[in-house]
């Protein structure tokens, strides 16, 4: 498991609050608030600018696209200028995009509950499909997310889901239910880890209880607060970065779990993923123009380049993130045991997260009663 994914899907999880509140310093919310903003006109784009006079700035992951990808973005596709900038954390990206005034970026990459609130805002500039004509590399699926049907305002980069990661060795019955990890039995006292991001920690508990992970029912999420300090005297730690590392060690025996961190091409064979059976999530993470940018056309034109399979099977090679591309990942060599083949449908299965707005500090507030306890 390369550090570059430990640094990077933490961030997709990450800062519920963060989006509240950034969100917030620009005057909105969910599209459940009121008071949210109108989404912003398409600008009217010329097909054939001279993308020699435009120049680009991207924030991004840090090692979430190829090295090169500049450098060949210049020469193949005749941009004047393309520069990188990387965020750690959504948190970051929002700060830096909802800042007063121009931020000076060009395309985002964010996940989708944080695309979504930036489309709220007014702050994203429509997608223009016919300038992106490998959007038709786009497996049918990924037209269909609930944040954003019809890729309206953001084009899908990553997607996958969470589940329980586990030693298939060492664990006494396999994990089938999310119950597994809320009420470990007692050969697994101590040897469970959960992850810690808001929404990914409140996730097992309400979907165990039949609830949405986008609820903002108070008793609802009261309810999940219950069953996870039930199980916090049962657990080994909260692990959103080294998981991976104590199962492989076996430290730890079951683990809640993102699925491309799940190691489960270890030489040994005996690291495992299950989707409990009350069902999962779907994270999806997305490349966005801002409303902003002065370079529309060469943005669009970025897009078009990453979606083609050559480029967007690189995210699937060398990070293990699936990519929503059919073209691209016809393209990716499977290894045994890797969950790269996962399908389209099956993550379809999962409930996508969605933006709440204020409400996310509802989930904020879980997280803190439950480190505090």
């Amino acid at each position: 498991m390369s550090r570059t994914r430990f640094t990077r899907r933490l961030p997709a999880a990450a800062a519920a609050a963060g989006l509240a509140l950034a969100v917030a310093a620009c005057g909105g919310g969910s599209s459940s608030s009121s008071d949210g903003a109108t989404p912003a006109a398409a600008d009217q784009l010329k097909p054939n600018a001279d993308l020699s006079q435009q120049t680009l700035d991207i924030t991004v992951w840090d090692g979430y696209t190829p090295k090169e990808l500049p450098e060949k973005a210049k020469a193949e596709l005749k941009i004047k200028d393309v520069q990188i900038q990387t965020h750690d954390t959504n948190e970051t990206a929002m700060t830096k995009l909802t800042a007063p005034g121009d931020s000076g970026i060009d395309v985002a990459f964010v996940s989708g509950q944080y695309a979504q609130a930036l489309n709220e805002q007014g702050l994203l500039e429509p997608i223009h499909h016919e300038l992106i004509p490998n959007l038709a590399n786009l497996y049918p699926e990924a037209t269909q997310l609930s944040y954003d049907k019809g890729n309206k305002y953001s084009v899908p980069y990553t997607w996958g889901t969470t589940g329980i990661c586990y030693r298939s060795d060492l664990v006494k019955s396999e994990p089938t239910s999310w119950n597994d990890l809320l009420k470990p039995p007692a050969w697994a006292d101590k040897k469970v880890t959960m992850l810690a991001t808001e929404r990914w920690l409140a996730l097992p508990a309400l979907k165990s209880l039949g609830y949405s992970i986008n609820t903002d029912k108070d008793e609802e999420i009261e309810k999940a607060k219950e069953l996870l300090l039930a199980q916090k005297p049962h657990l080994l730690r909260y692990d959103d970065t080294t998981f991976g590392d104590r199962l492989v060690s076996g430290e730890a025996v079951m683990a809640e779990a993102w699925d491309g961190w799940c190691p489960t091409t270890d030489p040994k064979g005996n690291i495992k993923f299950a989707v409990p059976k009350e069902g999962s999530d779907l994270w999806v993470d997305t490349m966005v123009i801002m409303k902003s940018s002065k370079n529309k056309e060469a943005a669009h034109a970025l897009i078009n380049y990453i979606l083609s399979p050559e480029i967007h099977s690189w995210a699937a090679e060398n990070i293990n993130y699936k990519v929503p591309n059919k073209a691209a990942m016809e393209q990716v060599k499977i290894a045994k045991g890797s969950l790269l083949g996962i399908t389209p449908a099956e993550l379809l299965n999962g409930e996508a997260a969605i933006d709440l707005g204020p409400a996310s500090t509802k989930y904020s507030r879980l997280q803190q009663d439950i480190k505090a306890s």
